[in-house]
């Protein structure tokens, strides 16, 4: 068995992808590890959302290049892959700037990682694969055997085409693509069946989803999700991430009406200035976004909310910043995302004027997270006392102890709970922690297990 080594960096679809990628590789003979001098392969699944991202890859990379030499003067060999948006938006660079690099492969294109690696050992020098073949690529993938958690993503939705100034996932996802309904449900079905309790639905924009149903014709996310609830054995749905151009009113209406929809929304505002939602080309107002917290609210009174935010983007003035902060007042988040604007290359923002200077940018973000932070603190502080149903995933740190999630994806921890991982059972929140919940079972444990 050879040994396979992914560091995944940036968002869920990401996961979702290195997932995929091992499961592609496994009937090659590779099997996981989480030592990279060990690994025979190691590939760098990248993000290029975050600030320096690309910097950041080649710093590994050089950590990786000593791995690979010192295997090398042992006999052995190591082969190095960068995928996911780094490789796709800087594909030919990479393997210029790095010659340790054997292959590089964009996030459309992974699912033919089998063909590269045996054109590598054809000798035929380094592999390049940056198209956008995303029906291609979801065709091709083996069946998902990375079920045995009791939380999993399936991502059913790929691309975004709303261009927002500042992002890059329309260069390196590519356009809006979405996977036929029939696909979709067999993978969440053969989930279920290897264990999987709730699972995340993905996409870069996971509400456009536009996917060819049985019936010939087009279904929405929200027929998509009352399909999937039907599962037997599925007993939670999520999905992220939201635009809030593209909140339909049966979506809306999925949440009060689906009982295994979880009440947790992710929907990015970005900021709560209008002239800077324009020049971001959000597509939205501040006020076309509360109104939707509002129906929101009014269809599922207990909905968590979460975001992300941008702070400093160019041109924004302390006015516009305020508003930012009125919008997170008049929402209420149980948790969110903020980030200082970094300048992508490529996109429209990154050659605007008005560039905000960072030592603005960082007194910003340390405002609008200490009003995030005491509202996410609030919304937590309201859970205690509370009997919530928690699906426990994981293990805890202590011995018996197990890790879940409430319905607001609130990690809980529970001492005693170790064999209960995979059930959902209702615990009683005892103390709020700094990063999460403590509980413990309403039922003696023989209790839970006999039931």
């Amino acid at each position: 068995m050879k040994k396979l080594f992914i560091k995944t960096y940036g968002c869920q679809m990401n996961v979702y992808d290195s997932a995929r990628m091992a499961d592609l590789l496994a009937p090659l003979g590779y099997g996981p590890t989480d030592a990279p001098d060990e690994a025979d392969m190691v590939i760098l699944n990248t993000c290029h959302i975050r600030e320096k991202a690309a910097e950041k890859i080649y710093s590994e990379l050089g950590r990786m290049k000593k791995l690979k030499d010192a295997k090398q003067r042992a006999g052995g060999a190591m082969t190095i892959a960068v995928a996911g948006c780094v490789a796709q938006a800087e594909g030919a660079e990479i393997l210029a700037r790095q010659n340790a690099v054997d292959l590089v492969v964009g996030p459309q294109s992974y699912h033919r990682l089998p063909e590269m690696i045996a054109k590598l050992a054809r000798g035929a020098g380094h592999a390049l694969e940056t198209d956008f073949p995303a029906e291609a690529k979801f065709d091709a993938l083996p069946e998902n055997d990375a079920g045995a958690a009791p939380a999993a993503f399936l991502t059913v939705q790929e691309g975004c085409d709303k261009f927002c100034s500042f992002c890059v996932v329309p260069y390196t996802r590519g356009s809006e693509f979405s996977r036929p309904v029939m696909q979709v449900a067999a993978e969440a079905e053969g989930l279920v069946a290897k264990g999987a309790r709730e699972v995340t639905l993905l996409g870069q924009n996971v509400n456009a989803y536009r996917g060819p149903g049985p019936d010939g014709e087009i279904w929405s996310l929200a027929q998509l999700i009352g399909a999937l609830a039907q599962i037997e054995g599925l007993q939670r749905l999520r999905y992220m991430t939201s635009h809030p151009r593209d909140m339909g009113d049966d979506l809306i209406a999925a949440h009060r009406d689906v009982e295994a929809l979880m009440p947790y929304l992710h929907l990015p505002v970005q900021s709560g200035s209008d002239p800077i939602l324009h020049a971001m080309n959000r597509q939205h107002t501040a006020e076309d976004y509360l109104r939707l917290v509002e129906r929101f609210r009014a269809a599922r009174p207990d909905i968590a909310l979460s975001s992300d935010f941008i702070v400093g983007f160019p041109g924004e003035t302390d006015k516009d910043f305020e508003a930012t902060l009125s919008l997170v007042r008049a929402v209420g988040y149980a948790q969110a995302f903020s980030f200082k604007y970094s300048a992508r290359p490529g996109t429209p923002a990154a050659a605007a004027h008005k560039q905000v200077p960072d030592d603005v940018k960082n007194a910003r973000l340390q405002a609008l997270q200490a009003l995030l932070s005491a509202q996410q603190d609030a919304f937590n502080t309201g859970c205690a006392g509370r009997i919530l149903p928690i699906l426990f995933e994981k293990p805890g740190r202590k011995d018996g102890q197990a890790v879940g999630r409430t319905p607001y994806l609130q990690p809980v921890h529970v001492d005693g709970a170790a064999s209960l991982i995979g059930r959902i059972v209702d615990v009683r929140i005892e103390a709020v922690l700094s990063n999460s919940l403590k509980g413990v079972l309403t039922r003696p444990l023989e209790k839970v297990l006999a039931h």
